[in-house]
């Protein structure tokens, strides 16, 4: 794998603007796929995920190929979006500070045509379309494809997800027969292996990482809930993480502004993106949530497209999409530049089997997690302000005002003091969650695997506050177990507020490493962590008669099969 950029062949005024964008090395899709371009001029299929540096993979060596006294267009890129278009022009400019004379023309729906059409009519070695826009101005003969070397399909995944089916066919057709094609996807449906097999010449697949797979770096979870409870649901996990900087996934338009306008009338900040915002709209979000005035993004799949932020703590699918492979495409927006991330959804139970879907598609487990109740939350959010005064810088100026401070606050102790201050910015929490109902519903099987009942809330009250009734013992089936693992069982769950790190903790102190550690579920009663077999009977004798949180722990080996 190529180490530096200097390795790649680049010349030296894209490598100077490389370099001012703060690119050390190139990421795995740059180091695999530049070499071949600079190299070799046949056709390529890339499969990578979202966020991995497609654009400069393909961006780079286009440039490289321009022959900038030519004034003719010579690379045309289709993506999905306008957002998409215009952050892939966007990188092409900066890409290309030091190539003097080159002209990237953007053309997308939702601008006015009569602008793109005059600088067309200027010129343009580049071309960064959306397939509608582009055909419209193919139709009003305004641009000109007839001469490029270099046909880039970004997101074709996406494209033809959003029915621009007929307008590739349509734009393709009139590209020249003596062209290079490259075609980006995150995932490989019949519908883009037929794109390739029928507009591309013998094309070499190049995989980075495994087809339709989840970013190494991020982790999956889910948290089921009745569905009145969703809502509800969201605001505890933003409440939970006080550093929350997130996309939030909604099905559609009207959902997504509905969902936006309710997290700001709560006091969140938090707006909407979506189809039906204009572009003065859009920019003003995005720019909003770019520089973070914004924590939360609510977003439809489409509007999302192009969305360039590689700091995402989390993407929450407030719904789970349609097609299983969209999902890919959301949790890619976080995990983005070696950075960890976490991308959950809320369900109902009758949505457990899509996630099962999920993880055979993506190759990686989610984990279910509590829904978080008050104490977790106040706890959280106490221990944050904490830190952030700890953190303050303490500035000269407080100085002055220390002797009426010292005054007003005379007879006051320190206890008293914090119990104030804190109870100052917190009382509206505390009302607001002391008498919080437990979002969490318990799983219960029906008669045949793997069905859950929907009446199963019988016996449950709020585990929010001290007094109230236990749920019902209840213990459910944790499914196949991983190859190579068995299910071992312990006698806490859910009413024990148990959660998944605190697993990974009983393991290591009984000296099981965490890559000996699979799939975990947690229920109300009780839990089931995968081991892998040659640790399963260890960690039984540990575990069986020990002691946790002043629990006397029962453990046992789940034999299947």
């Amino acid at each position: 794998m190529v180490q530096d950029f200097l390795e790649l062949g680049l010349s030296t005024q894209i490598l100077n603007a490389v370099a001012e964008l703060g690119f050390e090395k190139p990421t795995p899709v740059q180091g695999t796929v530049i070499p071949k371009l600079l190299a070799e001029d046949g056709d390529i299929v890339c499969l990578a995920q979202t966020g991995t540096g497609k654009t400069a993979a393909f961006g780079l060596p286009a440039l490289e190929y321009l022959d900038l006294k030519n004034p003719q267009t010579q690379v045309l890129v289709l993506c999905p979006t306008r957002e998409l278009c215009r952050q892939i022009s966007q990188d092409l400019e900066n890409y290309s500070k030091y190539l003097e004379g080159i002209r990237i023309v953007s053309v997308y729906g939702g601008a006015n045509i009569s602008g793109q059409m005059k600088d067309l009519k200027r010129g343009a070695h580049i071309i960064v379309a959306t397939p509608g826009r582009l055909l419209d101005l193919l139709k009003r003969e305004a641009a000109d494809i007839s001469a490029i070397t270099t046909l880039i399909l970004d997101e074709a995944d996406e494209m033809l997800n959003m029915g621009f089916k007929d307008e590739l066919d349509a734009i393709l057709a009139q590209a020249p027969e003596q062209r290079r094609s490259l075609l980006f996807s995150a995932t490989l449906p019949k519908e883009v292996e037929d794109i390739a097999r029928s507009y591309m010449k013998n094309p070499e697949v190049v995989t980075v990482g495994q087809r339709n797979a989840g970013s190494e770096n991020v982790e999956h979870y889910y948290y089921m809930v009745k569905e009145d409870d969703r809502y509800a649901a969201l605001k505890r996990i933003a409440d939970y993480n006080p550093d929350i900087y997130a996309i939030v996934f909604c099905k559609t338009r009207e959902q997504t502004q509905k969902i936006a306008d309710a997290l700001q009338k709560d006091g969140y900040d938090a707006d909407a993106l979506h189809g039906d915002l204009s572009q003065a709209q859009r920019d003003h979000v995005m720019e909003r949530f770019k520089r973070r005035a914004l924590h939360m993004l609510v977003a439809t799949d489409v509007a999302a497209r192009g969305i360039d932020v590689n700091d995402l703590t989390h993407v929450i699918n407030y719904n789970l999409p349609q097609e299983i492979e969209l999902y890919t495409h959301r949790s890619g927006r976080t995990g983005r530049a070696d950075k960890k991330g976490v991308s959950v959804a809320i369900i109902n139970q009758r949505e457990r089997g899509k996630i099962r879907k999920i993880e055979s598609v993506i190759k990686k487990q989610f984990t279910r997690l509590p829904v978080p109740g008050a104490r977790e939350i106040c706890e959280r959010q106490l221990a944050h302000l904490i830190d952030g005064i700890n953190s303050v810088e303490v500035r000269e100026d407080i100085y002055s005002f220390m002797p009426m401070i010292n005054e007003l606050w005379d007879g006051i102790s320190r206890e008293e003091l914090v119990k104030k201050i804190l109870s100052y910015e917190f009382n509206r929490f505390f009302d607001y969650y002391r008498k919080a109902k437990d979002l969490n519903i318990a799983e219960k099987e029906k008669k045949g695997r793997g069905r859950m009942s929907d009446d199963n809330e019988s016996g449950v009250t709020s585990g929010d506050n001290a007094g109230t009734k236990e749920r019902k013992a209840n213990d459910g089936d944790p499914g196949v177990c991983e190859k190579g693992y068995i299910w071992l069982r312990l006698n806490m769950g859910y009413r024990n507020r148990v959660i998944p790190r605190d697993i990974i903790s009983i393991m290591k102190a009984c000296g099981i490493g965490k890559k000996a550690v699979g799939k975990i579920e947690i229920f109300n009663e009780f839990l089931y962590v995968a081991l892998k077999k040659d640790v399963a009977e260890y960690a039984k004798s540990q575990l069986n008669g020990a002691t946790y949180d002043r629990r006397r722990l029962t453990a046992s080996l789940l034999r299947q099969g």
